[in-house]
């Protein structure tokens, strides 16, 4: 009874409270006209719909077969493409999506375009365009996992991304969105401390990943979840944030302390209901802002529920979540 007072409850205080109805991870949403589209990691990455962002429809999977690239660039694939990212622009809806091998940073980020979010549209075609980055173990101390762009003041699209390793990176795009551009601009722009004594070939200990930079009152907003997800009721994901006037940082946290030495402030955690809360993105959709992220239900065998919260800001701009 308790359980099922529990679900009842998440799904009708949406309005600026939580909301948790489908079973998640890593979400994404974007709005198309009238309706919400939710994507998420998954095989082939997973698509949701909703008139609401209440009342959710799975709508199928951006990719029916696995792109041949993917085989042939990534040792041991884990079968499921991860972490994505939706934007729109230029009349092309853009959704970014990480290929890995579980544990390691043999990965690559890819990203595929369509005219339309809409199935029934004649316009509706995801079209793959492959790899924009690569990480490969033993060459390089970061991992091409979880992207996200985001544009600075003057229109320059930038991708964040990493996970592990030595931290969160940035890098500057081209304005097709589907290229690094030249000459190459890298930053690193959050990190914790890693052992000395743990290989480069393994994620081992500093745990930060799923960048996600957000504009607003004349800063940008760096968030990040830390610790561990994906073990049950083990999981310790939080989500944490610093801030720049410049998108390539340095960003800090409300201390001072820069993310690149391991500063954050706690935006949310887990409590009573969720072991765990991380992996977010940040929208600000009819005027209101948003938190999408994903928690572990204790009250569902810790199952990956979609959580959807308001943002406030305090008087010194920095924002409040509240479950």
């Amino acid at each position: 009874m308790k359980q099922t007072l529990f679900i009842f409850i998440a799904l009708i205080l949406f309005s600026g409270k939580v909301f948790s109805q489908i079973f998640v991870h890593d979400p994404v949403i974007t709005q198309e006209n009238d309706n919400y589209y939710l994507f998420c990691t998954g095989l082939g990455i997973t698509i949701w719909s909703s008139p609401d962002m209440e009342n959710w429809t799975k709508e199928g999977r951006v990719f029916e077969e696995t792109p041949e690239w993917v085989n042939t660039s990534i040792d041991d694939f884990a079968g499921h493409m991860w972490a994505p990212d939706i934007i729109y622009h230029n009349g092309l809806y853009y959704m970014y999506y990480s290929v890995s091998a579980f544990g390691k940073n043999s990965s690559c980020i890819g990203v595929a375009t369509t005219k339309t979010l809409d199935a029934n549209d004649p316009d509706y075609k995801w079209v793959d365009h492959g790899k924009i980055i690569q990480s490969v173990p033993g060459r390089d101390d970061w991992n091409a996992i979880d992207p996200a762009i985001a544009f600075d003041d003057d229109g320059q699209p930038w991708m964040s991304f990493g996970s592990f390793w030595n931290g969160l990176k940035l890098v500057k795009m081209n304005d097709d969105l589907k290229t690094i551009a030249q000459p190459e601009e890298w930053y690193t722009i959050a990190k914790r401390e890693r052992s000395f004594d743990i290989d480069d070939t393994e994620a081992g200990d500093g745990a930060i990943e799923a960048p996600y930079i957000f504009k607003k009152n004349g800063f940008y907003y760096l968030f990040v979840s830390f610790d561990y997800c994906c073990r049950g009721p083990e999981s310790t994901y939080k989500i944490m944030v610093g801030r720049s006037k410049n998108i390539e940082g340095p960003y800090v946290d409300k201390e001072g302390k820069s993310l690149e030495a391991g500063g954050g402030s706690l935006v949310l955690e887990g409590d009573k209901n969720w072991y765990a809360i991380g992996h977010n993105a940040t929208y600000t959709f009819n005027g209101t802002d948003y938190l999408v992220c994903h928690g572990y239900d204790t009250h569902d065998n810790a199952r990956q529920k979609l959580i959807i919260t308001e943002i406030k800001w305090d008087k010194e701009n920095w924002p409040v979540v509240k479950l």
